[in-house]
C-alpha cells in the first residue's frame, strides 16, 4: 500500500515504476546499482526525488532515440 503522506517533490516506488515503465523489482535494481537514490520514507515505503526520476526518464529517452 502506498503512503498517502509524502513530501512534495517526491514519488513512491509505485509511481517511479509507472513513470519508468518498469516493475517494483526494477526500481529496487536501480537502487541496488546506484542509479537511483532513496530520499526519504521508510525501508518498506521509500520515496524518490522527482528530479532523480526525471533524469532517468530523460536518459532512457536519449538511449531510445540513438
Amino acid at each position: 500500500m502506498e503512503s498517502h503522506i509524502i513530501r512534495p517533490g517526491h514519488l513512491t516506488a509505485h509511481q517511479v515504476a509507472t513513470q519508468l515503465g518498469i516493475s517494483l523489482g526494477g526500481v529496487r535494481l536501480l537502487v541496488h546499482r546506484g542509479q537511483l537514490k532513496r530520499s526519504g520514507g521508510t525501508p518498506r515505503q521509500p520515496w524518490y526525488a522527482v528530479a532523480d526520476v526525471a533524469a532517468l526518464v530523460a536518459k532512457r529517452q536519449e538511449r531510445a532515440a540513438a
